[in-house]
């Protein structure tokens, strides 16, 4: 959640103590039977993890069923070491072995490692969110 305010504020929401809040919300999501939280961790210590699910058709997105990466983060010590490529590609596999008939992500787009990330990993881009935010005086 830091990671991506920080990238763009406008955006992206932040709340007291992201790690509680959004820490829980991952919790909610291990009894979901078409979800998988996967985590990385090196001498017990967490340095990343991926939430992927699967999801149904969604005629709002015009995309039929599909596993969705929600999430993949890697701390700043451990990237470029190979855990976001071994925590996608579980997520991918879990996705697979649940018959998703493909994976779908979204990136942030001032986040170039993250999507050199998905592209080494084959994902082809589909599609642009643009925002307009709409209460600032430039919009007056």
């Amino acid at each position: 959640m830091r990671l991506h305010y920080d990238l763009d504020p406008q955006r992206f929401i932040m709340v007291e103590q992201p790690e509680k809040g959004y820490g829980r919300f991952l919790i909610s999501q291990l009894d979901e039977p078409d979800s998988v939280v996967l985590v990385a961790e090196i001498d017990g210590e967490v340095l990343g993890y991926a939430f992927a699910s699967l999801a149904g058709m969604n005629w709002m997105e015009l995309r039929g069923p599909c596993g969705y990466v929600h999430d993949v983060y890697v701390d700043e010590r451990a990237r470029r070491s190979g855990m976001g490529s071994r925590l996608m590609r579980a997520a991918i596999e879990w996705l697979r072995a649940h018959a998703a008939p493909r994976v779908v992500l979204q990136s942030a787009a001032r986040n170039p490692g993250a999507q050199h990330l998905f592209d080494s990993l084959g994902f082809r881009h589909t599609m642009i969110e643009m925002t307009l935010e709409l209460g600032g005086p430039e919009n007056a």
